[in-house]
């Protein structure tokens, strides 16, 4: 059993130095490079396809389906004070188990613990990351008829009764989901923006601006601009993006993803932003109406984390009973209050909606939820081409 590991913080400090790019937040650095890939486990073949699972075929590894009953504490794993403590503390009343928390601080450290041979009941892939684990053989399958809350998803969110990177939501169900956009301080620029990501060459934000320390989102953005795909591994597409992005730098104070303290300590003017970490940050503002954010018109990118069990799991039991808990309305609701992402479960929206009504465009909704916004795996080549990309762009 992997012994408590020490979390990071839920909104890491800002650095001394801005340029330095910030600690990582609990949206953090999401890089999907081959050696990744690599370490997943998957060959050239799986490389070679784009990581897209080869066929249910694939998945069959002879394990028995999971028995839901209590066979042991729960060990879990998962990004930073994720889940309200009152509702970890409510599953161990209810079930007469320990919850053992361990914490990562990116997909790739996750997939290295998981490689390193360490072993958890419950994790928390994002989508790309999903599909890779169990394209690899490295998830246990989920029976929905075995989550009697699973339907509290299914029906009102039928994009995850499919989702591209889960076939049939075979290995996961989604926990959370956010979308990416543009933070600012209206003191400092004003109380309204362009609506659209030409907004960060803002000449009054000029030295001031932020953007995440994530190669997707930072290569998207630029994508989304020149009305590209976000996830185009194209050598033209990829030179346009940089070029781009090069002319962005005169503006930019530093990469970080720390948008929460950036803005709340006013290091930055302007940052990209995940939309639920502006969601918490309403919480600890001492003037919320200080602070705006939008999604550009050129398109959002999306992303869901989502519930894995994983193969080597000790205690599946244990781990489908947390996810049928954790699926229960009134635990979504508490956990939505606290960590401020929506999840997607229907009934539990009015409780998003309360929370973010300073800011409305962090609502995300089924709508929002279009395939061409995730980002996506590539082969081998295309996740190279795009590493080398974003190289160029943290150069300069």
């Amino acid at each position: 059993m992997p012994s408590e590991e020490p979390s990071s913080p839920r909104h890491p400090t800002v650095p001394t130095v801005p340029t330095v790019p910030a600690a990582p937040s609990r949206r953090s650095v999401l890089r999907a490079g081959a050696a990744a890939a690599a370490g997943l486990g998957l060959g050239p073949t799986a490389a070679g396809c784009g990581f897209l699972s080869p066929g249910p075929a694939a998945h069959e590894d002879g394990r028995e389906p999971i028995d839901v009953k209590v066979d042991g504490d729960l060990v879990y794993f998962n990004w930073a004070d994720f889940v309200a403590p009152d509702v970890f503390a409510g599953f161990e009343k209810e079930y007469g188990v320990k919850v053992i928390q361990s914490n990562f601080d990116s997909m790739e450290g996750m997939v290295a613990k998981l490689n390193a041979g360490n072993r958890y009941d419950i994790i928390f892939p994002t989508a790309k990351w999903a599909q890779r684990l169990a394209a690899g053989n490295r998830l246990h399958r989920i029976d929905h008829s075995k989550v009697g809350n699973a339907e509290s998803i299914l029906g009102s969110y039928a994009y995850f009764a499919d989702p591209w990177y889960d076939a049939g939501s075979r290995h996961t169900l989604p926990f959370t989901m956010y979308k990416t956009g543009i933070g600012w301080r209206k003191d400092k620029i004003g109380d309204d923006l362009g609506g659209s990501w030409d907004d960060l060459w803002n000449a009054r934000a000029k030295g001031r601006v932020f953007v995440l320390d994530d190669r997707d989102e930072v290569l998207g953005l630029a994508a989304l601009k020149l009305g590209l795909d976000v996830s185009t591994t194209e050598e033209d597409d990829l030179g346009r993006i940089t070029e781009t992005l090069r002319s962005l730098r005169p503006h930019l104070r530093g990469f970080s993803s720390d948008s929460y303290n950036n803005l709340l300590n006013g290091n930055a003017a302007m940052t990209q932003a995940w939309s639920g970490d502006m969601a918490a940050m309403l919480g600890q503002a001492e003037d919320p109406s200080v602070f705006g954010f939008q999604v550009a018109r050129e398109g959002a990118p999306v992303n869901s984390d989502c519930y894995a069990i994983p193969s080597n799991a000790r205690h599946p039991g244990t781990a489908m009973l947390f996810i049928d808990y954790m699926l229960r309305p009134e635990n979504v609701k508490r956990n939505i209050a606290y960590i401020g992402y929506p999840m997607p479960v229907g009934g539990t929206e009015d409780t998003y909606a309360a929370l973010v009504e300073p800011f409305p465009e962090c609502l995300v909704s089924a709508d929002d939820l279009k395939d061409d916004l995730y980002f996506r795996n590539g082969t081998a080549k295309g996740e190279q081409a795009r590493d080398s990309a974003w190289t160029r762009v943290k150069a300069g």
